[in-house]
Parts: structure tokens; C-alpha cells; sequence
């Protein structure tokens, strides 16, 4: 379902890797993992490198929530309560989402969010506007079927289904709302994936690096040090992906992520992807650099709260 004419000259340029200053917006459902939240603070705390114009809540169903609503109403909790932490204020600032997923490929969901980012996304001239989903894509969806002209004016980046060549995709972000994954593998939006199984599954941390290097770094460390610590009852032996800190780490040093250019998979009904090589480019994640990526963290949270 393509819902433009592809100029794929121009969407290779516009897959380029980023450089300069980065102007973003944050789809996430924060409480539905431990990972956003890490995601979340790294951003805010990247302003050399990005300008966080927005934060979406995205909805989430799992043993956490009541049904997707739920999901999207504790998130927008979630990331308030962060920036309160980092006394940042969420009013006009962070936008309530979808109540539920996509029915089909042709319906959008209307939310606060979906409007911001359609506003947001047409007011912007020529760098892209880059949107980074760590959820089910619904919001992004949505904002494309409102209004298909913001395709030439973002750039997605979305942690998302697991590698191509994993026997299925059925992972917790694509399969909560399949409808509008199709919708971004299909629409021909200049797509940057990151895949979770044999990719980002690769960002490992443990209780130990937490204890050493995130408590004691003011409130926001203690914070993520606890949510990390009661995430697991015996941490012994044990360590966690922190999977959505693979989408920050592109927009903040490409080379940390390897990726390269692949035509835009067929999400098929089996939850697997096919390969057409007459379909558009996209840009694909093969692997991430994990020691860099949590160095770059780690250093982030300690100068926040260096004395002097």
C-alpha cells in the first residue's frame, strides 16, 4: 500500500546517515519496559547532538495494562514523572496517543499525538523532522494516514520486528499493531530499522553497571538504577537488554549502529518478512556497538551530576 508516487532518488539522500544537529520528536511507551525510560533520559541529555521537540505516549497491552488505552495513559504518567525528576515541565510538551491500534490500513487513529505530529512535521523546511519510535508504531501511522505529505518531511526511526533473516518477526512492537507496521514498511516513508532479535538484542548491561555507574548520579540515576534493580528478583548471573537506546544511539553516532540499505521487507500474514527486490530502499541495522553506546550513557548521567 504505497500512499505516494516514490521519488527514490530522493528518499536514498534522505536515508543518508544523520549529521549536524538533529531536530526529533519521541514516540514511547514508557511503562511498558524498563528500556524506554534509559532512552528517554539520553536524549534529554544529548543536546549537543538532538533537540527533543516532543514526547508521544504510545499504547501498550501486556500484563502491565488494562488494554492499550491503559497502557498509553500509564506511559504518559511514565514520562512525565521523568521529567519532573530532571525538572524539564511536560505541559504543551508531552502528547497523550492512540487509545487503541489500527483496525485497518486505510483508518487512522486521532489523537493528541498523531496531530502534533502532522503540524509538526509540515511546518518543518528542508532538514527532516526525525521520529523516533520505541513502541507500536501506531501513532506514526496514524499521522501518515491523517496526512500522507508529511512523508516527505520525516525521517522514522523505529526499533521493530527482529532481523530478516530471524524465522518470524513476531515481536512485541510490530505484532501489537500489524496494520500499521505494513504501513510504514509500505508507504515508502524514509524508514530507519532497527531490529530487536539479532540486533538490538545485542545491548546487553547488569545490576553491577547500574550499581557503579547510574546510582548515586542524582535522582534521575537512582531512578533508573531502582527501575533497572526490581526488574528481575535475582540478578545473579543475569543481564538485560536495554533495547531502545539502539534508536538514540544512530541519531547520536551513526557508527555505533551498522546499517546499511535493503529493499523495505513484505510483513506477511504469518508475522515474517518477505523479500521483493523491486520494492524502495530502506535503512536496515545489522548491529550495534555496545560498549560505546553505554560509555556515552554512563558519562552523560555522571556530568549531569558532577560536582562544580
Amino acid at each position: 500500500m504505497k500512499l505516494n508516487e516514490i521519488d527514490y532518488e530522493w528518499l536514498i539522500k534522505r536515508l543518508s546517515l544523520p549529521r549536524g544537529h538533529i531536530r526529533m520528536v519521541l514516540d514511547t511507551d514508557t511503562y511498558n519496559e524498563i528500556d524506554d525510560q534509559f532512552a528517554l533520559v539520553w536524549a534529554l541529555r544529548s543536546q549537543q547532538k538532538v533537540t527533543v521537540e516532543a514526547i508521544y505516549a504510545a499504547p501498550f497491552f501486556n500484563h502491565l495494562s488494562s488494554d492499550p488505552k491503559d497502557g498509553m495513559e500509564k506511559s504518559y504518567d511514565e514520562i512525565r514523572r521523568i521529567l519532573s525528576i530532571l525538572h524539564i515541565p511536560s505541559d504543551g510538551y508531552v502528547f497523550k496517543g492512540s487509545k487503541g491500534y489500527l483496525k485497518n490500513c486505510h483508518t487512522p487513529q486521532y489523537s493528541e499525538a498523531a496531530q502534533d505530529l502532522v503540524q509538526r512535521a509540515m511546518n518543518t523546511d528542508a532538514d527532516p523532522l526525525y521520529v523516533v519510535s520505541i513502541g507500536a508504531i501506531t501513532n506514526v501511522a496514524s499521522a501518515i494516514l491523517m496526512e500522507p505529505r508529511i512523508i516527505n518531511k520525516i525521517v522514522v526511526v523505529w526499533l521493530g520486528g527482529h532481523a530478516h533473516h530471524w524465522p518470524d518477526t513476531a515481536e512485541f512492537n510490530l505484532k501489537q499493531d500489524v496494520a500499521a507496521a505494513r504501513i510504514i514498511f509500505d508507504s515508502g516513508v524514509p524508514l530507519v530499522q532497527i531490529p530487536c532479535a539479532g540486533v538490538a538484542s545485542h545491548l546487553l548491561t547488569t545490576l553491577s553497571e547500574m550499581r557503579d555507574y547510574v546510582k548515586g548520579q542524582g535522582e534521575i540515576g537512582d531512578y533508573l538504577y531502582e527501575t533497572f534493580k526490581n526488574c528481575q528478583n535475582d540478578h545473579f548471573g543475569y543481564s538485560r537488554v536495554i533495547w531502545d537506546m539502539t534508536t538514540m544511539a544512530y541519531l547520536i553516532n551513526p557508527s555505533w549502529v551498522s546499517t546499511s540499505l535493503v529493499h523495505s521487507p513484505i510483513l506477511t500474514d504469518q508475522l515474517a518478512f518477505s523479500q521483493d527486490t523491486s520494492r524502495h530502499f530502506i535503512r536496515y541495522a545489522t548491529s550495534v556497538n555496545r560498549d560505546a553506546i553505554f560509555r556515552d550513557f554512563f558519562l552523560k548521567i555522571k556530568d549531569l551530576y558532577a560536582p562544580g
